[in-house]
């Protein structure tokens, strides 16, 4: 472990969001559990348990820069095949993705994609 000293009148350290969500994507990568990533980053557990509820509550609180963009509809395989021309895939920057067919609600659809950023 490594030893901090601080120095001066802040006592406490400061991590910024970005930080602390790569810190929260450690948790599980290898079989990794919070007391370990806890540990590894010098942290008590009960820190990366309110991290990951902060990030919860900011997340399903309106956001005025989540928005759609206009699509195109392309001719896939599966379409040409016979599969369903209304079905939708949207991958996201976490890797996962979701599968969509018909005209879901946009409020329904934004619940759906910050559950599965944030799950």
């Amino acid at each position: 472990m490594t030893q901090e000293i601080l120095i001066g009148v802040e006592r406490r350290r400061r991590w910024s969001d970005e930080r602390k969500l790569a810190i929260l994507a450690e948790v599980g990568l290898d079989g990794a559990s919070v007391s370990d990533v806890a540990r590894r980053h010098d942290l008590t557990r009960q820190h990366l348990y309110q991290w990951r509820t902060s990030f919860r509550q900011r997340l399903s609180s309106p956001d005025q820069s989540v928005a759609f963009v206009p699509v195109a509809s392309v001719t896939t395989p599966a379409v040409a095949s016979g599969g369903d021309p209304d079905e939708l895939a949207i991958v996201l920057r976490n890797g996962r993705s979701i599968r969509v067919t018909g005209h879901p609600a946009e409020d329904l659809l934004v619940r759906v994609i910050r559950i599965a950023e944030t799950a």
